[in-house]
């Protein structure tokens, strides 16, 4: 059975925590399969220490904060998101490369396709199967984030919209990858929008959960016009 790889990203606060481990809990209960949950940085124990010095440490300059988003990937996709993959598991992860082209080609305006090539480097050209974008306004960020903000969070205003452009600018070249839902919707609204996007890609139904059987002029990744409209 072949892995299955998921990424979520958005802004800080839109919720993607939340998104994932609800996804995560669903994954398990609809098709049994062994669900990875990860995040970046801080998927590994480099990953960890990468993290307080990315996140909580001294500022840095805006390439060497691309250099070390690259290095905590290059690990975390050699280390745990490829032999996930490779023994069938499901991987979600909160954030992937996505992340540093829009963080840093554009809220830090260095070179988009500079740090693009640079983290298809480091993940020898992994992508997930779907990305899950939850877009949120940046002017919802003061009270969705913690108490104590990060170096990124802190990072004003002008910083996370050029980041939210890059984004949805990333999603508007590639739809087949990418699900675009509005941050400011319900919990569960979103939960059933990203189920709906991830249950054909592991051959369950929709509404049940369970397993689609293959029928004559049917195949497993379809559903009927009645699931569709529920």
């Amino acid at each position: 059975m072949s892995g299955l790889f998921i990424s979520f990203e958005g802004g800080d606060g839109a919720g993607k925590t939340t998104q994932l481990r609800r996804l995560a809990e669903w994954v398990t209960q609809a098709s049994g399969r062994e669900v990875v949950s990860t995040r970046e940085p801080g998927g590994t124990e480099l990953g960890r220490s990468l993290r307080q010095v990315l996140l909580h440490g001294a500022d840095i300059d805006a390439r060497t904060e691309a250099l070390l988003f690259a290095a905590d990937r290059a690990h975390h996709v050699a280390a745990l998101i490829r032999p996930a993959l490779d023994r069938g598991a499901v991987v979600l992860t909160d954030r992937y490369l996505d992340s540093s082209v829009a963080y840093q080609g554009g809220g830090r305006e260095l070179s988009a396709q500079q740090v693009e090539d640079l983290s298809l480097f480091a993940t020898d050209h992994l992508l997930p199967a779907v990305t899950v974008l939850l877009d949120l306004d940046p002017a919802h960020l003061p009270q969705r984030i913690a108490a104590d903000p990060d170096r990124l969070e802190r990072a004003g205003d002008e910083f996370h919209q050029r980041t939210r452009a890059a984004f949805l600018d990333r999603a508007g070249r590639d739809p087949e990858r990418w699900l675009v839902l509005d941050a400011a919707l319900g919990v569960e609204e979103l939960a059933a929008a990203v189920r709906d996007r991830v249950a054909p890609l592991l051959g369950v139904s929709r509404s049940t959960g369970r397993p689609v059987r293959s029928m004559p002029g049917r195949t497993p990744d379809r559903t009927s016009p009645e699931e569709e409209g529920r």
